[in-house]
């Protein structure tokens, strides 16, 4: 039996420790390696199992969040042999690409298996999920695909990368926390409509209530998918696009029918109440038919709601392109018959790229010509105001729509509901920012697909660390940590928290000396309070 860790101050060669005991506890928890090693099984010579390797490759992912090459470099100078039984020369990069080839064909039974012990072990609340989809751009052409697996193709990136191609994640997160509890690839070019449906089946297999929740965007919203959550029992709220409700729909209605909600979004919290935002809301009934007159017409609620700040933004945004519309005509104007705009065809020619441009077409009026006496074009424009004012009307409106009864949530309670999905777009920062997922670049799509698994796997770790300090702090009737932010008291994010644990080092054991962290400070031994971690028991 190896001798534990102390703590101490002996001067000697140190390896960055940070938050790998946090890590190494909570992946333990979500029986991470226990559940990869029961699915992916390896050779009697290897001296790792996948599960092993995995681990270390989520640690990383926390860590060290940089380009997944040279593991072994970042286990060389992070205690990750003293806390995960791991050498750094074993995490090459052939290792590494072969653990990620064993757990691709596993991924739904990991994500299953680690997202029900999420639930079981940290109490989850799964009643309400927001869902969404985001892209990754790669490098590489990845002519030859496997097509068991996410395929890399041209979509719609949010990265405004048009020239790489992609593949796509969608996760699904307990409004519990903000905790990503599910999540799967996709073709770079699949359509988010026909992946609702599957992910619904997933979480009511993992959750452990069948009657969910399911908050999404407009692209949750189709006649097969509604229906056929409504007729599996599983509630949802999405906002409905144009395709469903018109905005001729919106330009009818009457804020002075609509109730004032109580809401304050987060970015006015310090705001004066009278320079805050307001949300009003209407609830009214539309029936949706289906694409065959066998179909059953399926009545929902509908929610419409007003945003004064939405209704604000869009005005000025208008405004700010009628402008800059307006600057570029009056300059067309002056310059014609020069020799840039020397005939009609030049100036028309000019005058799409200005209603491309500015985005003014629906609005803008034109009539080209040429003068008879001079032979030079002219021009006459103007916006047209009953297109402006018909818009106008509606500014900072939407429609959401559901099947959640009135005695399970008013109006009001369905506006809330929707305004949670903000979890599910933090987490993708996260998965973007702190966890780097940039674009990326591996061998082959198999690979592609189990990295999204790491990822997401370090992910939930990331959010159940938030999760647990929070709610530790809550059980004392705080909700900040002192010193946490700049010397000041701060509500702890899992970014802040890292940080903190940033300096904390190991010495290893040497002469039979056992492994010595140097004493942590008040903050440090605080967070690992509230985390329930003991960074001796894991080294």
């Amino acid at each position: 039996m190896r001798e534990r860790a102390r703590y101490g101050s002996v001067p000697s060669v140190e390896k960055a420790l940070g938050s790998l005991p946090v890590v190494a506890a909570f992946a333990a928890r979500l029986r991470i390696r226990d559940i990869i090693d029961g699915l992916c099984l390896v050779d009697d010579r290897s001296e790792l199992t996948h599960g092993q390797v995995i681990e270390a490759l989520v640690a990383n992912r926390l860590t060290s969040p940089e380009p997944l090459v040279r593991v072994q470099d970042w286990a060389g100078g992070y205690a990750v042999e003293e806390v995960f039984g791991v050498r750094p020369e074993q995490l090459n990069d052939d290792r590494v690409g072969r653990a990620l080839d064993a757990i691709a064909s596993q991924v739904d039974s990991i994500v299953g298996s680690v997202g029900a012990a999420a639930i079981n072990v940290f109490g989850i609340d799964v009643s309400r999920i927001h869902w969404d989809m985001t892209s990754m751009s790669l490098y590489g052409e990845y002519g030859q695909v496997d097509e068991k697996y996410a395929a890399p193709k041209f979509g719609h990136p949010k990265d405004r990368r048009p020239d790489l191609k992609q593949v796509q994640a969608g996760i699904a997160v307990a409004a519990d926390g903000g905790v990503p509890l599910f999540h799967r690839a996709y073709d770079g070019g699949a359509g988010e409509v026909a992946q609702v449906i599957p992910m619904m089946k997933a979480l009511q297999q993992i959750a452990t209530t069948r009657r969910l929740l399911i908050v999404g965007d407009s692209k949750l919203v189709s006649y097969d998918n509604l229906t056929k959550m409504h007729g599996d029992e599983v509630s949802f709220v999405a906002p409905a696009s144009k395709v469903y409700v018109p905005a001729a729909a919106l330009a009818g209605l009457d804020l002075d029918r609509a109730t004032r909600v109580d809401y304050v979004a987060a970015r006015d919290q310090g705001k004066d109440p009278a320079k805050r935002g307001t949300w009003h809301v209407y609830e009214d009934t539309m029936t949706l038919a289906g694409p065959r007159k066998k179909d059953p017409v399926l009545t929902l609620r509908r929610v419409f709601v007003h945003s004064s700040a939405r209704a604000g933004a869009a005005a000025a945004a208008r405004t700010k392109k009628l402008d800059r519309a307006t600057d570029d005509l009056a300059r067309l104007t002056r310059g014609l018959g020069s020799r840039h705009y020397p005939d009609a065809a030049a100036v028309e020619a000019r005058l799409a790229v200005i209603a491309k441009t500015r985005r003014v077409a629906v609005y803008l009026r034109t009539t080209t010509d040429t003068c008879p006496d001079t032979g030079k074009p002219t021009l006459t424009w103007h916006f047209d105001q009953q297109v402006i004012d018909a818009e106008a009307a509606t500014d900072g409106w939407y429609a959401l729509l559901t099947n959640l009864q009135a005695a399970e949530a008013d109006a009001a309670q369905v506006l809330l509901h929707y305004k949670g999905q903000e979890a599910v777009e933090r987490r993708y920062c996260a998965f973007k920012g702190p966890l780097a997922v940039a674009a990326i670049y591996l061998k082959n799509n198999r690979r592609i697909t189990a990295m999204i698994t790491v990822v997401c796997l370090a992910l939930l770790i990331f959010s159940l660390i938030e999760r647990q300090v929070r709610g530790a702090l809550r059980a004392q009737g705080r909700a900040t940590v002192t010193g946490l932010y700049a010397g000041r008291p701060a509500v702890p994010t899992t970014r802040l928290i890292f940080q903190a644990l940033t300096g904390m080092r190991l010495i290893p054991a040497t002469s039979g000396n056992p492994h010595t962290i140097p004493q942590p400070t008040p903050l440090q031994l605080e967070i690992l309070d509230l985390l329930d971690v003991n960074p001796l028991e894991w080294c």
